[in-house]
Parts: C-alpha cells; structure tokens; sequence
C-alpha cells in the first residue's frame, strides 16, 4: 500500500440540478476540494441517497466525448449511465480533469491523428512521449476521504482504478461493471482497451487478422 495522501478539504458544496443529453435529470451536490496533491480544479457529485458503501465512479474528464458527443469513445454513454446508476443507488461521481488518459486536450488530439494512420490509443500516448496510462487517482483518494468515505463499491470496467484505490487505502468492496457502450465508431477503441488495458468488456472481442493484428472489433455474447 502507498503511503496514504495528505488530507484534502471542502472547499465548498453547493446543489445543481442537472440535465444530461439523452439522459437524466437529477439533482447533484457539487463539491471542490482545497489541498489535492496535483493542484487540479476536480469535482466530486453527489448523486441519490446515503449508501454504504456508496456506488463510486472515478471518471476522467473527455471534452470531445462528454460535451461534444464524440463517438470516438464510450465516454459520454458512460458518464451518463453513471450519473443514472449512481443517482439511484447512492454515492459519488469523481469528475477528474485527466483528458486523454492524463496528457491533455491538445495532446488527446494529437494522439487521435496518429491513430487516424494506424497507432492503437495507448501506442500513440507513447509516440507522443506519455505514459500509455498516466492517470493517478491520488486525488481520487483525497477527495472520498474529505467527504468521509473509505469503503467503495467502484463502478468501473477498469482493474487498474481498483488497484490503485486500495493502495491508497481506500478499500473496493466490489468491483461494479459498467455497460458496453459499442458502436462502429468505437469498436477498435473498446476492442483495445479489452486487450491491452484489462478492461473488462463483455461482448466485445477482438477479431485478429491473418497477419495478426487487430482487426475490427466484432460483439460476441456476454
């Protein structure tokens, strides 16, 4: 286990109702925080009733996806679907300024030209000089212990959230799956995020090519 972060604070909390696109309306209670270890302008939402252990999404900001309905990636449907879940079940949505797996908006773009000529998403983070993965949910950790919180269930495809929560000393009761948001456009993503990232994504599986690459994602049963 990591030694454990430094506490962090509310800075303040104040009641949002909110409508997504094509999903709900629900009321929030929206906190920002003073003393987490990166400096970054995270929220934290607070959606539904008392739970224990209240259902917990970590979720890394996706401009293109979350407000522009980008359909490069499954984030969008997912912050949906998590406001929705979490709204009935109780607990807290984490929205944490991470753009492009943590190197930025502009950069998320440059990684997105070099997938256009054939790099996989992880593999383009690298050719840009980033981690493929270099998200640290530190905060993640000092925000739930300032709103009082030390047990989660995670809502997550994601093993490597659950890891790194436990070793921050915040306990994953559960692992909770999110849907598999799949459509043509985001196939080839999902497909490696099953394959490279352990991700767990039901009904999706890459189809491998006879010169064995990856291929277009095909759906199978879950």
């Amino acid at each position: 286990m990591r030694p454990e972060p430094p506490p962090a604070t509310i800075r303040t909390e104040v009641t949002l109702p909110l409508r997504f696109a094509g999903g709900p309306a629900t009321t929030a209670r929206v906190f920002t925080f003073d003393g987490l270890a990166d400096g970054g302008e995270h929220l934290a939402l607070g959606l539904g009733g008392r739970a224990v252990p209240p259902l917990v999404r970590l979720h890394s900001e996706c401009l293109t996806g979350d407000v522009l309905g980008s359909q490069r990636c499954d984030c969008g449907p997912q912050l949906v679907e998590a406001v929705e879940r979490i709204s009935v079940a109780g607990g807290f949505l984490l929205y944490l300024r991470q753009e492009g797996r943590g190197i930025g908006l502009y950069a998320k773009l440059d990684a997105y030209a070099l997938q256009d000529v054939g790099l996989d998403t992880y593999d383009a983070n690298v050719a840009l000089g980033f981690s493929a993965d270099g998200r640290d949910y530190t905060v993640a950790a000092q925000m739930l212990r300032a709103l009082g919180v030390d047990r989660v269930a995670l809502l997550s495809n994601n093993p490597d959230k659950a890891a790194q929560l436990d070793r921050l000393g915040i306990s994953v009761a559960r692992r909770v799956r999110t849907g598999v948001h799949l459509t043509e456009a985001n196939a080839h993503y999902l497909a490696t995020k099953s394959r490279r990232g352990a991700h767990t994504l039901n009904g999706v599986a890459a189809a491998t090519a006879p010169n064995g690459d990856s291929a277009v994602p095909r759906a199978t049963p879950a």
